[in-house]
């Protein structure tokens, strides 16, 4: 019998954030507006960036960014297959090819040293329809589960190949990252990529339902993808009507899209913003828990932990070492799920993916070791919100499933 069900996610919603909606009802101004612009602001100074736009997804922030930095057909950018589906599909609505690069084993993130490989062999890897004139002009490095990778060497690496850094930091609010325990954090989004990417959907560190915010210390960047946010129009809405009058006139300057987030969304975010550290300190509060209570658990590998990482706790994933289980992963999630605990997997890398597979030829071989991990991995529950009986159940489940189909070494 399950003595407890735990989700893989709940939102912390407070008190504040559901004044702020209603406020914002009753206001009359409901879509981008004064909380919006708000947001922005705030945002800016957490993560000490300069220029910082709202949107209604991060995938809408990687697709403007990758547009304003001028992508187009013909072009191809270097993407970690251990990412989320919007990372490279973003890159084919520009009509341009996403070369997939492995993992860290431990970090899940990008692996650099597999990207020069891709890099220099890119005209090997894609659809003969790419071939002509094809040239790698970016990369995407993705923070997996909140653990930052070296900003320092993927900036090097781009320098090295004159590419631009379009960061997906959909994990990674509020990340940080520091070359040793001598030198100063830098924030994710602090000037760590051309432009940053965070996400604000449901499951996130902080939520506006869904969300997204861009940031870059680029004005032009900046502006571009402003601009394109809605419809390419030379003012929005606020800026015709906030002054009162019936200012109608604006001017199409470019073929945009309708990204732009509403007011809304913008006052939950307001307040869970707000309180972001208080939220990431219970996260990491949790995370710790589970390091102490796993550590002494050999059929399982956890996450990194870093004194040179400030860690969102986005995820916390495991890998199971299946050499010393009786069961695969897929097992081990059936018989969590039996007992009341909802998990995750992230990911199924791109390159096993039918559409990777059957446009662009992408094989399991490719990417070896992000084939080998991905099946060893279940991302546990962690937020903010989860209490001590939750915590607890999660760790009696996970040992206990461990000793009883543990093979005999």
């Amino acid at each position: 019998m399950v003595s407890c069900n735990v989700p893989f996610y709940r939102p912390e919603i407070s008190d504040l954030e559901i004044q702020e909606v209603v406020s914002t009802l009753k206001s009359g101004w409901l879509t981008t507006g004064p909380r919006v612009q708000q947001l922005e602001k705030d945002f800016a100074k957490m993560v000490r960036a300069t220029h910082t736009v709202a949107l209604n997804s991060c995938t809408a922030a990687l697709h403007l960014a990758v547009e304003a930095l001028g992508l187009k057909r013909g072009q191809a950018v270097l993407v970690p297959t251990m990412t989320f589906a919007a990372t490279a599909e973003v890159v084919r609505y520009q009509d341009a090819f996403p070369i997939l690069v492995d993992c860290d084993s431990a970090t899940l993130n990008i692996d650099l040293e597999d990207a020069e490989r891709k890099l220099f062999a890119s005209s090997e890897l894609v659809d003969k329809r790419f071939t002509e004139g094809l040239k790698v002009v970016g990369i995407m490095p993705v923070h997996v589960g909140g653990f930052m990778a070296d900003v320092q060497s993927s900036k090097a690496f781009a320098a090295k190949h004159s590419l631009w850094i379009v960061e997906d930091a959909a994990h990674a609010f509020p990340s940080a990252w520091r070359r040793s325990e001598t030198e100063v954090w830098q924030h994710c989004g602090e000037g760590t990529a051309d432009v940053s990417c965070f996400s604000f959907y449901a499951n996130k560190t902080i939520t506006t339902g869904e969300g997204g915010m861009a940031v870059t210390d680029d004005e032009k960047l900046a502006e571009r993808i402003r601009l394109l946010s809605l419809h390419g129009l030379s003012r929005n809405a606020w800026s015709r009507y906030s002054t009162g009058g019936c200012s109608w006139d604006y001017k199409i300057t470019a073929p945009g899209y309708k990204y732009n987030m509403t007011d809304i969304a913008a006052a939950i975010g307001i307040h869970q913003l707000a309180r972001a550290e208080e939220m990431h300190q219970l996260r990491e509060k949790i995370a710790y828990r589970f390091l102490e209570a796993f550590a002494s658990v050999d059929e399982i590998e956890l996450p990194p932990c870093d004194v040179n990482r400030i860690h969102s706790w986005h995820l916390f994933p495991i890998k199971l070492r299946l050499e010393r289980l009786k069961i695969d992963r897929n097992t081990f999630i059936n018989h969590l799920n039996s007992r009341g605990i909802g998990c995750s997997v992230h990911w199924r890398p791109l390159h096993l993916h039918p559409y990777y597979q059957e446009s662009f030829g992408w094989k399991p071989e490719d990417c070896p070791v992000a084939t080998k991990v991905w099946e060893r991995l279940i991302s546990l529950p962690i937020f903010s919100d989860m209490r001590e009986e939750e915590i607890d159940h999660v760790i009696s489940v996970v040992s206990e499933l461990c000793r009883e189909h543990a093979k005999i070494m």
